[in-house]
């Protein structure tokens, strides 16, 4: 039985993920749904909270961390400094602090433990190709969701920790619909060479694989599902 907390699972690629994991041999805590753990990453305090009760939830073990959840808000330069740097900082706080100190636990209990386990955080193309000059933040928060996932492969591959991360274009959720509609959704996509945007369960087949079937060799490894919009 495999044991995995997934968070920002109540929509989207999250959902996705959660359904592709939905079998007989996986326990699988949820982050944000009715039927999960609630946690407001924009308290520091959270990410500590969750971890806490996925394990007490999980009969204190944990296999698998997939860190899913994030905001992708607007932060025009033009804001006042101090809304600004406010904004900037939620981003920061929501995107990749709240994941690094889940990373950190994970690798704690596994290293405690002494069992091999993986992590897959969800980043974006974001972090390899930048995204609006109204979010800078987000892609900062994804770059840095890459550099730690591959520190953490560098790091602790020989004790059996692995890490991986996912790097998704537009994707096919409210939050996407919403940022196409404001940008001129034609003119995006055409953008991209397959000619539409990913849909979440794309995503999520790349999540069950890495989670669950991937090869320890391919620690550190960064898949794109982006339609070939930007390819390394």
């Amino acid at each position: 039985m495999t044991h995995i907390l997934l968070t920002g699972s109540s929509r989207g690629i999250g959902a996705a993920i959660a359904a592709r994991l939905d079998k007989p041999d996986i326990r699988l805590i949820g982050h944000g749904t009715a039927t999960g753990v609630a946690a407001d990453f924009a308290d520091p305090a959270a990410p500590a909270q969750l971890w806490r009760d996925a394990l007490d939830r999980l009969d204190g073990r944990i296999d698998v961390l997939i860190n899913n959840a994030g905001v992708f808000e607007a932060n025009p330069i033009e804001q006042d400094d101090a809304d600004w740097v406010a904004n900037w900082d939620r981003t920061m706080r929501i995107n990749l602090t709240a994941s690094a100190e889940l990373c950190r636990f994970a690798v704690r209990h596994w290293q405690d433990t002494g069992h091999s386990g993986r992590v897959i955080n969800i980043a974006s193309r974001a972090a390899y190709r930048g995204d609006s000059p109204q979010h800078w933040h987000y892609a900062a928060s994804k770059a840095g969701m890459i550099g730690m996932t591959k520190s953490i492969a560098r790091g602790y591959a020989a004790q059996g920790i692995l890490a991986f991360a996912i790097c998704p274009g537009f994707t096919m959720t409210g939050m996407a619909e919403d940022y196409l509609a404001s940008r001129g959704g034609d003119k995006l996509l055409a953008d991209i060479p397959l000619g539409r945007v990913a849909m979440p369960d794309e995503v999520a087949i790349a999540a069950h694989f890495l989670a669950l079937e991937a090869p320890p060799s391919m620690t550190g490894t960064v898949i794109d599902v982006n339609g070939a919009s930007y390819v390394r």
